[in-house]
């Protein structure tokens, strides 16, 4: 793979990583949902259940995607960048420039 190209990959995934962090990092914070001393005290406290499941769900798939995200800047400094992790083959350039953290060739990601 052309280094030019790598680099510029390399450049978008450690940006990528930045907003994850961040868009992590937000995700963490409480909403603020109000006074119990309302009325609907129960539906209020499952309303909020509800809202702070929805936040796990969410930050733990900016968290996975962190980590693919890591894992292929970190190949890119191992010098294994770009190949499926299934079957060993070239992750097609037109793959990596939509998804430059993806695993799987468009075959593999297939099946």
């Amino acid at each position: 793979m052309d280094s030019k190209i790598l680099q510029d990959l390399k450049e978008q995934l450690e940006k990528t990583a930045g907003e994850l962090e961040v868009e992590i990092k937000d995700a963490k914070k409480s909403p603020d949902f109000g006074s119990d001393t309302e009325g609907g005290v129960f539906e209020e406290e499952a309303d909020e259940a509800e809202e702070e499941g929805l936040q796990l769900g969410v930050q733990q798939a900016l968290k996975e995607r962190l980590g693919d995200v890591e894992n292929a800047i970190e190949k890119i400094v191992r010098g294994n960048y770009g190949k499926c992790e299934k079957c060993s083959m070239e992750i097609s350039m037109e793959v990596l420039r939509v998804n430059p953290e993806s695993r799987f060739c468009k075959d593999c990601k297939n099946k």
